[in-house]
């Protein structure tokens, strides 16, 4: 089997912790210059902003070169540029690191901010952040959680190591363990374990079940209940999108602070962090792929609606 070559390193450094783009121009291309690829391609940048980032020098090739703004289309070459960042809400919670070595580092990440840059979301990341608050500039998120949940996240330090800790979550080699706080039903036997076919679809907000071969599974119980309330403990074995917000609301317990299950009630207005989704990623085991260490962390975070519900409901 035939080897991809890598890409050659990026001749420009992050801004603010993001890493510039690459392009790498199609080996079966028909455009004469690489500008006109890039117009066709970069339709959301807007009318006219490729045109002004090649005749400003900020498009760049392997060499560091600016690209010229008549080069001719060359198959198979890549050139960098920085994407113009929108404007972002600060999200104002820290993000805490629990455990940091040479080879990785484990951060609680705080409900609202998104794990790495996408969409709209770029420099306002749990990544970007902590490569400016830890000058760790090759640092890579092992696997993402939702903006919207907080809790621990995996990160390694050395690029020429992170397959071997994605491989963890791919293979289903970290014990994670969840918390969430939704209404309490007394005829919900628990615990049990929950199987169901989750399906994802683009552009759709909300996930949900169909008939089929179950590919997400979640084992549930109550830790604790108060008030109408409980505080369940969840251990997924698999990791679908929105799986365990899901499969609660499949139990008639949804998820305090859901916009989208039961009922899509559309985005969380930006700057709006009155009340959060109460679903915590509590705990994280796994068996380090480089060094053999047993590692086990816990983040320190209480779910807003179990340490104090009626401020939590006072923030409607």
């Amino acid at each position: 089997m035939r080897r991809r070559t890598p890409p050659p390193p990026a001749p420009l450094p992050q801004r603010d912790g993001v890493d510039p783009v690459r392009v790498r121009l199609p080996a079966d291309g028909t455009w004469a210059t690489v500008r006109e690829h890039l117009v066709e391609r970069l339709t959301g940048a807007g009318p006219g902003v490729v045109e002004g980032m090649l005749d400003a020098g900020l498009v760049v090739g392997a060499d560091g070169r600016a690209v010229a703004p008549d080069a001719p289309y060359r198959p198979g070459m890549f050139v960098w540029f920085h994407r113009a960042l929108p404007a972002e809400v600060p999200v104002p919670f820290p993000v805490e690191v629990v455990y940091q070595d040479a080879h990785i580092v484990v951060a609680d990440k705080p409900h609202f901010l998104a794990t790495t840059p996408r969409g709209t979301h770029i420099a306002e990341t749990a990544l970007a952040r902590l490569r400016r608050e830890q000058g760790i500039p090759t640092l890579t998120a092992a696997h993402r959680l939702d903006r919207l949940t907080a809790g621990l996240v995996l990160f390694t330090v050395r690029p020429e190591e992170r397959g071997a800790y994605q491989t963890l979550f791919r293979d289903r080699r970290v014990r994670k363990e969840y918390e969430a706080v939704a209404p309490y039903d007394p005829s919900l036997v628990l615990p049990r374990t929950v199987r169901s076919r989750i399906v994802k679809e683009h552009g759709v907000p909300a996930a949900r079940e169909v008939a089929g071969e179950p590919n997400a599974e979640t084992r549930v119980d109550v830790a604790d209940r108060r008030n109408g309330l409980a505080r369940y403990r969840l251990v997924p074995t698999t990791g679908q999108t929105h799986q365990l917000r899901v499969h609660l609301n499949s139990l008639g317990v949804p998820l305090l602070g859901d916009p989208l299950y039961p009922d899509v009630t559309g985005p969380v207005p930006p700057g709006d962090f009155r009340r959060p989704l109460q679903l915590l990623a509590r705990r994280m085991e796994f068996t380090d792929p480089v060094t053999g260490v047993e590692h086990a962390f816990t983040s320190g975070r209480v779910l807003q609606a179990w340490a104090s519900y009626a401020a939590w409901a006072a923030e409607g």
